[in-house]
């Protein structure tokens, strides 16, 4: 099934990010794919957890699976944060937000379920999060919201890899890096072991708007 916004336009981009061209969203995830720029957001609230969606299960691309708080493309010559601002409003009913932008990751990852695949060159964007502030997800993009400690989220990645989106591990391993180190084991540069373990992009995996 397409739908409309499967025919939105994204950028087409080289292993370093800059652009090569255009193409549709709907193009550029069939096999065997091609590489193209996205973000993924993740909102932090006060105590420091971070919102997950479920994935709904309509997805043209690993539905059901629990992801980051927002993903998506920017249009061609669209910033980053006009885009995901925009599709915060549309999966959330959130924004618009303060972004900053943590790190880059480039994966591929192939759908087990759809045959559609996903090759990224994905910008990972961190918002702060009132708690007073509402959540309004779209039933048709989002089945379920949690918040969760990310450093216990990166073990669960680790212990149950099939039910989080193939992304996940490198939005969250960023995000580590880009926060102070907490007690206990550590890898690279004082980061948690797990983050640095995981810096290694994504793309022998066998890896939407996404």
């Amino acid at each position: 099934m397409t739908t409309a916004r499967e025919e939105h336009l994204v950028e087409l981009v080289d292993d370093g990010g800059s652009v090569l061209g255009e193409t549709t969203v709907a193009a550029a995830h069939q096999p065997p794919g091609q590489l193209h720029r996205a973000f993924s957001v993740l909102l932090v609230d006060p105590a420091g957890r971070v919102l997950l969606q479920q994935r709904a299960a309509v997805k043209t691309r690993f539905p059901l699976r629990w992801a980051n708080s927002c993903c998506g493309h920017p249009e061609p010559g669209q910033s980053l944060r006009t885009a995901a601002n925009r599709r915060l409003v549309e999966e959330l009913g959130v924004g618009p937000v303060g972004l900053t932008e943590v790190g880059v990751h480039l994966y591929f990852a192939e759908d087990p379920v759809t045959g559609r695949v996903e090759f990224e060159y994905d910008h990972v964007l961190r918002a702060d999060f009132a708690p007073d502030q509402s959540l309004l997800p779209d039933p048709a993009e989002v089945a379920d919201l949690r918040w969760v400690d990310p450093e216990e989220l990166r073990a669960d990645i680790d212990a149950n890899p099939d039910g989080y989106a193939p992304w996940l591990v490198g939005v969250i391993d960023r995000y580590l890096l880009s926060v102070p180190a907490t007690a206990g084991p550590t890898g690279t540069a004082g980061v948690p072991a797990s983050a640095a373990a995981g810096l290694v992009d994504n793309a022998a995996e066998p890896p939407g708007g996404r």
